[in-house]
């Protein structure tokens, strides 16, 4: 079996410790931290003069702890934030047509809440002026409608 000597381990963790961080940097995704952590357990186990079973245990052992300790600060940091505005108050509510809608020709305006919006017909339907109509969903800046039903 290939053996290291303990400047050849020494060299062998310092150069994980600086990969692992070399990819960290590249990635900006805390994809290998963890081992970084690991890496530097390992290097300060093997100047300490333990063998190499217990500096790889220690790797393993410090990159699991360090995962785990950290994962819910990651997923908190993580977590896709989606902030919600006053506009999502328009879906369901109803709508005047105050120009034709007609997604062809990509024309057509709504009035909703005293506001004057652009929009387009849910199914792609021509929608003429002073209809009554309910918003659907918004797209960006566009209401997306649908005639309504008075049953």
């Amino acid at each position: 079996m290939f053996e290291l000597s303990m400047t050849g381990r020494t060299v062998l963790w310092a150069a994980l410790l600086a990969a692992f961080l070399i990819a960290e940097a590249v990635t900006f995704q805390l994809v290998s931290i963890w081992f970084s952590l690991g890496a530097l357990g390992g290097l300060i186990a093997n100047v300490c003069g333990l063998g190499l079973a217990a500096q790889i245990g220690i790797f393993i052992t410090v990159s699991v702890v360090s995962l785990i300790a950290t994962r819910p600060i990651v997923k908190k940091f993580t977590k896709a934030k989606i902030q919600s505005t006053n506009v999502d108050r328009c879906i369901g509510t109803d709508a005047v047509v105050i120009e034709e809608i007609d997604n062809l020709h990509s024309k057509g305006q709504v009035k909703n809440d005293g506001k004057i919006w652009t929009a387009r017909s849910l199914d792609d339907s021509v929608i003429p002026e002073n209809s009554v109509v309910t918003v659907k969903k918004i797209e960006g800046v566009k209401l997306l409608v649908e005639i309504k039903n008075n049953y």
